[in-house]
């Protein structure tokens, strides 16, 4: 397999879970600017959408869209138990946990990369993505995890895009729930060796 990325990107997240996985992949990054690969290629040509994480299969195909790909990771490996079993009631809410994140967390601080919105509009994003810190805030202050007390492929997403608040002055001291899960989650192993080897690549 091939995981298609760019530093500070969501494909963060099933870089992390292939290493959790012990998976065999090889890392090529995307120049967001030009479009082009770090071995040359066309990135357009591999994923129209143009957009990282990409994830290349051996027999061609590709998959995008990052919880699309987590959750295909995660179903190689289901004795690593990084997802519920599909057909399952814990599945359905690993998918609505994913959504939540996807559309009310990554979504917000992605709309805050854009430079044409003045910064009266970035506050209200920052007021609306607040409620929704609020609301992880509220589970994580009861568990360690997402789902649970176990690390599971929702963990690796939400750590990918809450790392993107530093680079807004977000402070998640506001949230200690949150500072404390983004500390719990950068800890583990595979987690510190995907930032080195994003870090290598650069």
């Amino acid at each position: 397999m091939k995981l298609y990325f760019s530093p500070q990107a969501c494909s963060l997240a099933p870089h992390i879970v292939l290493r959790e996985l012990k998976l065999p992949f090889e890392l090529v990054r995307v120049d967001n600017r030009t479009k082009r690969t770090g071995d040359g290629a066309d990135f357009l040509a591999i994923n129209p959408k143009g957009y990282v994480a990409a994830l290349q299969l051996a027999d061609g195909n590709v998959l995008t869209e990052g919880p699309a790909i987590l959750q295909y990771l995660a179903d190689l490996r289901p004795l690593a138990d990084l997802a519920p079993a599909c057909g399952s009631w814990e599945r359905v809410r690993l998918q609505e946990v994913l959504n939540f994140i996807s559309s009310e967390v990554h979504g917000a601080l992605g709309l805050l990369f854009n430079a044409q919105f003045p910064d009266q509009v970035k506050a209200l994003f920052k007021e609306k993505l607040f409620k929704r810190f609020a609301v992880l805030t509220q589970t994580l202050e009861q568990q360690d995890y997402l789902l649970g007390e176990r690390f599971s492929i929702a963990d690796a997403y939400l750590f990918t895009v809450l790392r993107w608040t530093s680079l807004f002055d977000i402070d998640l001291k506001q949230w200690p729930p949150l500072e404390r899960f983004q500390a719990r989650i950068g800890s583990r192993p595979a987690v510190s060796e995907a930032l080195a080897a994003e870090v290598a690549h650069a």
